[in-house]
């Protein structure tokens, strides 16, 4: 499966944004970049909470359930520092990213703005980028720092995005590899991608995860091939 169109109403030919998440949408699923931050997480609700790691485990998941990421229920539940938290769990190897030039050329293709909408932090963000080698393609990121903390699916977040940078929902595209992250950009107007693994490669997924690859309403276009699909935009365009 690269491309799997759910409703041709809701097209590109229109677009002149697009927007993407940074983690497991930017970089293949298969090269689990999150599993060391997911770890580090673990570690992190395990020293502050002074519980074993299968204690640890259960509310980390938990709290990245219901509250859209693990900090903020950490925050929310216990008053944590965000500074500390992002510090501690964004200390990672990003050796395993390998630049792609293939999809920073299908990313400079694309007509119009680009800008990344991330739970992660700028700092984080700016790693990742960097190792891919196309961060420059990118106008700016919005981080959870900017989010005032409020990951998404939060729509106070989105909000927040579209008018920190004067966006037109109607006219933009959002790519994640989430379909719950897809609900309210749908609900907003924009065209909306998901990104899941390509099925040929271990990936460290919950379950609840992999929602959304199988077809749901808020879910425009599924790839498995995120440079071949923005590729194909273009070619098409041309």
């Amino acid at each position: 499966m690269t491309c799997a169109q759910r409703h041709p109403h809701r097209g590109f030919s229109h677009i002149d944004t697009w927007v993407f998440d940074l983690d497991n949408t930017l970089y293949p699923h298969h090269v689990n970049l999150w599993q060391q931050v997911d770890a580090r997480i673990g570690e992190y609700i395990g020293q502050f909470l002074n519980v074993d790691p299968v204690e640890a485990r259960r509310i980390q998941k938990d709290y990245y359930k219901r509250f859209g990421t693990s900090m903020r229920g950490m925050m929310t539940e216990h008053g944590v520092s965000p500074d500390d938290y992002l510090a501690y769990v964004h200390q990672i190897d990003h050796s395993p990213l390998d630049p792609n030039p293939a999809m920073g050329a299908a990313i400079e293709r694309l007509p119009g703005r680009k800008l990344i909408l991330t739970n992660g932090s700028t700092a984080h963000a700016g790693k990742v980028l960097e190792r891919l080698g196309f961060g420059h393609h990118f106008e700016a990121v919005f981080d959870i720092i900017a989010a005032g903390m409020e990951p998404k699916p939060s729509p106070r977040t989105y909000r927040r995005f579209l008018e920190r940078h004067h966006v037109d929902a109607a006219r933009s595209a959002m790519f994640e590899d989430l379909a719950r992250n897809l609900v309210v950009p749908h609900e907003l107007g924009m065209t909306t991608v998901l990104v899941v693994p390509d099925g040929t490669r271990e990936v460290v997924r919950e379950d609840w995860e992999m929602e959304g690859r199988g077809g749901a309403p808020h879910v425009d276009h599924v790839t498995d091939d995120l440079s071949g699909f923005l590729a194909g935009l273009t070619a098409r365009s041309a």
